[in-house]
């Protein structure tokens, strides 16, 4: 136990120390690396080599199975042919990335979290699929058949070996993400990423004379600051309302049921601030180094936020499960929706639900999740269709809905996400036969039922 628990320790340190690192990094990079003073081969070269060695100081020789997964899926992007690339891409990164996570788990039992090299792998396998569709939409589809979005991020030309690693290996990106279109990141190492952006808008009515020359320094500082913010409130919180306590038998014999729902909504939240740091931080890191420019909001100001992961604001105000997944690890319901979502024609989110939690891993609360999440969508988006309207008349009506599904939508994400967190605390909440899992599968024909179609209006 001492071991495992040092185990994680140590990852933990060496990860918040590498992230540290690329922030310092990016802005060297930024500063001396811009495309006006060395070549595109150049930074291609330089941001590889630091995100091999960020990865390597993390995971050690685990870190094997990331360059295994790469030169696989670049043989395979190689010599296939482009009708089939995309389909061989996934297959291939999707299995290995799950065989990876079946022996870490199972078969070498690491234990949970612990040297959890899987990360990496999850974030590389979004981008291979990613870039082995749009390769495929680019060269094998016509444009005709292609949507708005598809012909936008659209890839003509297969890579070379090193735009290959360097778009899967970067140091900004490498450890925590997040994942962003291959156009966008190659437009960003050769220095047309911000110019692409304004030239997008009309930047003259937004008050400016001249081609501005944004600066992400501000950003950075803000984002930053959210990190801190976010790191000591997990750090004070989460030791207080460990999110394991609620899988104790004890608690779950002798405290009452409004108890034990308060304790879950508050431990919930208690996490919340640890991926709040991770995915600001990672946001942080590529704005330092010039990536993630969206342009300029309509008050003037400078956006950095093109590749951000999460938006605290949306998520802690969220009135429906839906908003509140809009804004939760958005890159990833990005990747999503563009090789699942949008090219399915039907059970859109149940298929889309299971290929996230085949992505995420193979603990048994990952499917607890999103299998909850699939009659939790379809209640929310009928009850919305049909009872929202009847709140609209007045402001106070509105106010009351609104404050309504606020708590709501809290006390669903709480139950929803429980076993995500938990994942396999000693089988009582995800794969035994405790009260907890008893009470899982009891809501799910209430679930059922909201799914319904919805009742026509008179």
């Amino acid at each position: 136990m001492m071991v495992w628990v040092v185990c994680i320790l140590v990852f933990q340190v060496n990860f918040a120390a590498c992230q540290l690192l690329a922030l310092l990094a990016a802005f060297w990079f930024r500063h001396y690396l811009s495309p006006t003073k060395v070549s595109t081969v150049i930074r291609h070269v330089v941001v590889t080599i630091l995100g091999i060695y960020f990865v390597i100081f993390c995971f050690g020789w685990y870190s094997l199975h990331v360059f295994i997964e790469i030169f696989l899926c670049y043989c395979i992007m190689t010599l296939a042919k482009i009708k089939n690339i995309h389909k061989y891409s996934f297959v291939a990164a999707l299995a290995y990335l799950t065989l990876c996570q079946i022996s870490r788990v199972y078969i070498f039992s690491y234990k949970l979290l612990s040297t959890d090299f899987s990360g990496p792998l999850m974030i590389i396998t979004q981008k291979i699929t990613s870039l082995a569709f749009q390769l495929h939409d680019g060269m094998g589809r016509k444009e005709e058949d292609l949507t708005k979005e598809q012909s936008r991020v659209a890839v003509r030309v297969r890579p070379t070996f090193l735009q290959y690693c360097s778009y899967h290996l970067n140091f900004l990106s490498i450890l925590a993400g997040p994942t962003s279109n291959y156009k966008d990141y190659i437009a960003f190492i050769e220095g047309s990423h911000i110019n692409m952006k304004l030239l997008e808008i009309n930047w003259k009515k937004k008050g400016y004379r001249t081609l501005p020359d944004p600066s992400p320094l501000r950003a950075v500082v803000q984002k930053v600051a959210i990190t801190v913010v976010c790191a000591l409130l997990f750090l004070s919180i989460s030791k207080k309302f460990p999110i394991s306590y609620v899988s104790d038998e004890n608690f779950v014999r002798e405290a009452s049921f409004f108890s034990r729902i308060s304790y879950l909504i508050i431990s919930i939240n208690a996490v919340r601030p640890k991926y709040y740091f991770a995915w600001t931080l990672a946001d942080a890191i590529n704005n330092a180094a010039g990536y993630g420019f969206n342009g300029i909001d309509e008050n003037g100001n400078f956006r950095w936020d093109l590749i951000s992961n999460l938006n605290i604001w949306n998520i802690e105000t969220a009135t429906s499960f839906k908003m509140c997944l809009d804004n939760w690890n958005i890159q990833t319901l990005f990747w999503l929706k563009s090789i699942c979502y949008d090219r399915l024609s039907n059970y859109r989110i149940p298929l889309t639900l299971m290929l996230s939690a085949v992505w995420h891993g193979v603990y048994p609360g990952y499917y607890f999740t999103f299998i909850t999440a699939i009659p939790v969508t379809m209640a929310a988006r009928t009850v919305r269709r049909n009872f929202r309207h009847y709140f609209l008349s007045s402001k106070t009506k509105k106010v009351a809905y609104d404050i309504a599904t606020w708590a709501t939508t809290q006390l669903v994400i709480s139950y929803t996400a429980a076993p995500f967190l938990l994942l396999a605390v000693a089988g009582r909440c995800c794969g035994g036969g405790g009260k907890q899992n008893r009470s899982w599968w009891s809501v799910q024909p209430w679930m059922v039922m909201l799914s319904a179609p919805e009742v026509r209006r008179r």
